[in-house]
């Protein structure tokens, strides 16, 4: 017979700072891995404290409590599987980002972090000491490496690991979602199995923290490439791997793998996810939100009632004599669709009281911006004391072609305590209504199926309707122009001189590069909002509010 060796792979979503509740998961995991008679479970990076714990995780109680966990877990789970659990290690003098394995009721080894991120939403430079590289460790009949996360994306650890002896390589990860991100994980992951002749297991947790999704996907890739394991993405899943020894090489068994998500259906199931996992981690179980009759509010109030069900949303109408009737329809419409609450506050009256107020101060004036953002605020105020009055949390709209250029009234629509669309530019917000029209989930949407985005909101000309037949083209270049744009400007980093070269008009990118600048100090007062690419406002891009430079290349 064969030597074997069975794996319990748990790709669950711990919360960041409940460290009692992410010990006592992961010991229910240990008992089902012990049920099925599994030699060792493996949970991912950082599993212990919850990921990303930013500068948190420095405080000397918070890491001494993590360790704590760490020595009662194997205290608790003596009799059974080895476990492989990720937490921060500090030895008297350093801190390291960490993963242990805990065996016979007692921590038998640590691995410590080797290369640290410092790059997009990761700061571990910042927070932890880089090891030297590790050394592989031995669980019953397996000699086991285990990079952890940015070391599986460097060639040199996996190269030591093996030479010290590593029959097969569990990269432990805590990596947020990006859109089409599986694609680069498969490509460098399998480089690693490549280049060592050892099965790779990639295993990464699942679950929504802030403004980040980790979403799980995690697979086993071998030296040839084939994929004998592909778990699905967002999942939570505890799923058992058997390798087997066949020629003193270690294979894994394949299972049939999960289907995955195009970037469409993923892109949302993100926006969903993070919504959901916002709200259950922070307390909050109600949302709700304005519902103007535009494109940017429905598909928020879709994702919403997909997050926490219809009937724990509230759509609330907040009409001026600007708002067109059409506009109205549309709202009670989309509400009607979702089967989810619709209130109605018109601003008339209490615009009416601020302008008397404001009347001497504004004699002689012409009316302007100002008055049209008296509007927006008295919507965000009507709407943050519905929030405090019945404890919901109220979901802001803008997309982030809005964000970029901030075309948004900051204390008005720009209130919020999350953002779901804060990295989709407004044409994929077209694009995601259509989808979400022809496709649904019962597993994870908890919405109605079918067409509930009327199709009269997707198609007509975008308008904050704060003035007399006012379109946001007035304002702004066509969304298909502004958005390419700022693709180059913000997701590439492209100089102006190169946009042009590309072909877009020279003073319409200069506008917007300005316009993009001048806005930083509303992105930095705005709304946390689901990360959909590396290029997100918050931790991936960070600028200076005070700004005089411009690009005239």
């Amino acid at each position: 017979m064969p030597d074997r060796f069975r794996l319990t792979l748990a790709q669950l979503a711990p919360t960041t700072g409940a460290i009692a509740e992410n010990r006592a998961r992961a010991r229910t995991a240990w008992q089902e891995a012990r049920g099925a008679g599994a030699d060792m479970l493996a949970l991912p990076e950082a599993f212990v404290t919850g990921y990303q714990t930013q500068d948190l995780v420095m405080r000397p109680q918070f890491f001494r409590d993590a360790m704590a966990a760490v020595e009662a877990l194997a205290r608790d789970c003596a009799e059974g599987p080895a476990i492989g659990i990720g937490a921060p290690f500090h030895d008297g003098e350093h801190l390291y980002n960490a993963y242990y394995i805990l065996a016979g009721g007692r921590i038998r080894h640590v691995v410590k972090k080797h290369h640290l991120p410092n790059e997009t939403v990761f700061d571990e430079k910042r927070q932890f000491t880089p090891a030297p590289c590790q050394e592989p460790y031995r669980v019953g009949p397996l000699m086991i490496g285990s990079p952890i996360c940015e070391d599986a994306w460097h060639a040199d650890v996996a190269a030591h690991l093996v030479r010290e002896g590593a029959e097969i390589l569990l990269v432990p990860n805590g990596s947020p979602y990006y859109r089409d991100k599986m694609t680069d994980r498969w490509s460098v992951m399998g480089a690693r199995a490549a280049e060592t002749g050892r099965t790779l297991v990639y295993l990464n947790m699942a679950g929504g923290q802030d403004d980040q999704v980790f979403d799980g996907g995690s697979f086993v890739v071998a030296p040839d490439g084939s994929r004998p394991l592909q778990l699905p993405q967002f999942d939570e899943t505890i799923r058992h791997v058997d390798f087997v020894a066949r020629g003193g090489v270690w294979q894994a068994e394949p299972q049939p793998p999960a289907p995955l998500p195009d970037a469409w259906a993923a892109d949302y199931r993100a926006m969903v996810q993070s919504v959901r996992d916002y709200f259950a981690k922070t307390g909050f179980t109600r949302a709700l939100l304005g519902l103007s009759g535009g494109v940017d509010s429905a598909l928020v109030a879709t994702i919403g009632a997909d997050a926490l069900g219809p009937e724990n949303l509230r759509c609330v109408m907040l009409p001026s004599e600007y708002t067109s009737e059409s506009s109205l329809e549309d709202a009670r419409q989309m509400a009607e669709n979702l089967g989810c609450r619709l209130d109605t506050l018109p601003i008339s009256g209490p615009r009416a009281a601020v302008s008397e107020v404001l009347a001497p101060l504004f004699a002689g004036l012409e009316e302007d911006i100002t008055e049209e953002n008296i509007q927006s605020r008295l919507r965000g105020l009507l709407l943050m004391a519905l929030s405090n009055k019945f404890g919901e949390m109220l979901l802001t709209t803008g997309n982030k072609s809005e964000v970029a250029v901030g075309y948004a009234t900051i204390y008005g629509d720009m209130a919020g305590g999350y953002n779901p669309l804060k990295d989709l530019y407004k044409t994929r917000v077209f694009e995601t209504c259509r989808w979400r029209n022809a496709h649904h989930d019962p597993a994870w949407m908890r919405a109605p199926a079918g067409a509930i985005i009327p199709a009269r909101i997707i198609e007509k000309p975008p308008s904050a309707e704060l003035r007399e037949d006012q379109k946001d083209e007035d304002s702004l270049p066509p969304y298909e122009v502004l958005d390419a744009i700022l693709e180059g400007l913000i997701d590439r980093e492209a100089p102006v001189g190169e946009l042009v070269a590309e072909g877009f008009d020279r003073a319409t990118v200069e506008r917007v590069e300005h316009l993009v600048f001048i806005s930083e100090y509303k992105r930095f007062q705005s709304a946390p909002g689901t990360r959909l690419t590396p290029r997100s406002f918050w931790l991936d891009r960070r600028y200076p509010i005070v700004n005089r430079w411009r690009d005239r290349s």
